[in-house]
């Protein structure tokens, strides 16, 4: 299998197999109107297996959601085909409009304003709670 390497755009590389969909659907790919390629299962000596997510296009990321789905993933920049930037993600303290929050009672499921915010309650198991009462985050 050949995918083309991009000239202007980011790979992120390193993704645990089984993650790329979830972070094509967070970052909210499927609404570009550039070249996307997800490539999935693919040996990696370090990880086993991994996958990677190759945007034809230098278009900001959300660094927060990559780290809330897999903290082990790599940003990397590409600029006139060369490696300009290479960021190691890990997982952020805050989460801001990435989860909605399920409890029915919470307050940011009632007004509709104020943003979705989630804080690192637990670094060992990834746990995400609100910070407006305090539900555990769901993916």
């Amino acid at each position: 299998m050949n995918v083309d390497s991009i000239q202007n755009g980011i790979v992120i590389d390193h993704i645990a197999a089984g993650n790329a969909m979830k972070l094509y659907r967070l970052l909210g790919l499927d609404g570009l109107d550039v070249p996307v390629a997800m490539i999935t299962n693919v040996v990696s000596g370090k990880l086993g297996r991994k996958d990677i997510i190759k945007i034809d296009a230098d278009i900001p990321v959300d660094i927060n959601v990559i780290g809330y789905v897999d903290p082990g993933a790599t940003v990397n920049i590409i600029r006139n085909g060369e490696l300009a930037e290479k960021k190691r993600i890990d997982l952020p303290e805050t989460l801001v409009n990435v989860l909605k929050c399920k409890n029915p009672r919470c307050i940011s499921t009632c007004e509709q304003e104020l943003d979705q915010v989630f804080r690192l309650s637990d670094r060992v198991r990834r746990e995400y709670r609100c910070v407006w009462c305090e539900a555990k985050a769901e993916l």
